[in-house]
């Protein structure tokens, strides 16, 4: 047998980032100010972001340099292994190659450090005191309170409801590293109120955490704000994911035909099928890359691709982005990561221009490809992570189908050590099933006033 793992040295972790936007023959349209809907210029960000992020959101350089103080903290996990799944190869008798990117091998067990920890190190580098974030299921608000403790930052999280009472230990996770988390929507804001004053039981979502958050960093001027998804310089951070891969592809003598990766915004996604969709815009290769999002909250799948708020109340840029409508409420699922309204304007204009696919699961068949790829690789994944099993899992009972062979990667960005609740809410026969209704989405998006993209 081949060998199963594919392992690089610390000299093979990325130098520099990849910035799609480079290649890409459409550039994201700019973000509006919600107000003038017009352009906005750093100004408008100064207040939340330090001037090194701005610069690297509107960049068009195609390699952004990684400083060595990120690169010396990235060493404390990266390079993160892949392995080739022979014992699920075996399950599905597929003539199909699995492999899988592991980034559950970091402290926070997800792949957010990646972009945590310069997000972290520019906001030292401007003296920025505080930074408040919102987080779902709570590996992003874990990534940043492990970043912001590294570097001697006071941490803010807010975490929505439904994950903050089902996913008790991601919230002690965070406080073990310094951070202070809140349950969203909160009394802690007027954003928080004011839901809270509409609807008393709210589960909460991500756009009303990014309210909250934002509105905190607005107020202070030695507080910041920071996203795990979504936008343009969070998407490059994570591209060492997939920059990494393609050395461990080439050790395996391998190249993929098909990239899978769960979608919530596009930081996951974009990290591994970013730097192989290079192959595509530069050489013309025809890598199928998949983002792999929950029918719960399709907004790629069944949104509609126009201009709106990354958050509920209002108080963020407009961005042209596939969306369900900034005031859509996903059910709570256990995929916390995955339940954001919008996608980012990257992958937005990707998935406009036909170059990448979206694909849509129910939570069952989720959780089933879950339990298959535990019992046969042994890794339990995050139920964010299964939408890409899954996918990669329906890819490769096609290429059975076809009698094709198929190379496929896929992202496991994290491990569901913090998931029992779900797993057991599954074995037991208790997990529910849920997909959102299109009188639900028309209902959501009729209430939108942003601008229509022609």
């Amino acid at each position: 047998m081949a060998q199963k793992k594919f392992t690089l040295t610390e000299a093979d972790i990325p130098e520099k980032w990849y910035n799609i936007v480079a290649d890409m023959p459409n550039k994201p349209l700019p973000p509006l100010h919600p107000g003038t809907k017009e352009p906005i210029g750093p100004e408008m960000l100064a207040p939340l972001f330090p001037m090194e992020l701005i610069k690297q959101e509107v960049t068009s350089e195609k390699w952004v340099d990684i400083p060595e103080e990120v690169r010396d903290i990235y060493k404390i996990w990266r390079p993160t292994p892949m392995f080739r799944a022979y014992g699920l190869e075996k399950l599905l008798d597929t003539p199909a190659k699995i492999y899988y990117k592991y980034e559950g091998v970091s402290p926070a067990g997800s792949h957010k450090p990646n972009t945590a920890v310069p997000q972290a190190f520019y906001n030292k580098q401007a003296g920025v005191k505080r930074i408040t974030t919102e987080t779902g299921a709570g590996q992003w608000g874990s990534a940043l309170s492990f970043a912001c403790q590294l570097f001697g930052i006071e941490c803010e999280v807010y975490m929505v409801k439904a994950s903050y009472d089902s996913k008790p230990y991601r919230k002690i996770m965070m406080n073990t590293w310094g951070a202070s988390v809140y349950p969203s929507p909160s009394n802690r804001t007027e954003a928080g109120k004011k839901i809270l004053a509409g609807d008393p039981d709210s589960p909460g979502s991500l756009g009303i955490a990014i309210s909250e958050a934002v509105e905190l960093a607005f107020q202070d001027e030695n507080t910041k704000y920071a996203l795990g998804s979504v936008l343009n310089h969070v998407l490059m951070h994570q591209t060492v994911i997939g920059l990494e891969a393609i050395k461990q592809l080439e050790q395996a003598g391998d190249f993929p035909d098909i990239i899978v990766a769960p979608f919530g915004g596009g930081s996951n996604f974009a990290g591994i099928a970013f730097p192989f969709l290079r192959f595509n815009l530069d050489e013309g290769k025809k890598i199928r890359c998949i983002a792999a999002e929950p029918a719960s909250c399709p907004k790629l799948t069944r949104g509609v691709f126009r201009y709106d708020l990354g958050d509920t109340v209002g108080m963020t840029p407009l961005l042209p982005m596939y969306t369900l409508g900034h005031n859509f409420i996903p059910a709570p699922i256990h995929a916390g990561g995955l339940r954001y309204h919008g996608a980012g304007a990257i992958v937005s204009q990707l998935l406009k221009d036909g170059l990448i696919e979206a694909q849509a699961l129910k939570q069952l068949e989720c959780f089933e490809a879950g339990i298959k790829f535990a019992r046969t690789e042994g890794i339990i994944p995050a139920p964010e992570a299964t939408h890409a099993i899954a996918t990669a899992i329906r890819e490769a009972e096609r290429a059975k189908e076809e009698g094709v062979s198929k190379t496929i990667l896929f992202n496991l960005c994290g491990h569901g050590h913090f998931d029992m609740g779900a797993y057991e809410q599954y074995l037991s026969g208790k997990l529910v099933e849920h997909e959102v209704t299109q009188e639900e989405i028309l209902a959501s998006l009729a209430e939108l006033d942003t601008p229509v993209i022609a």
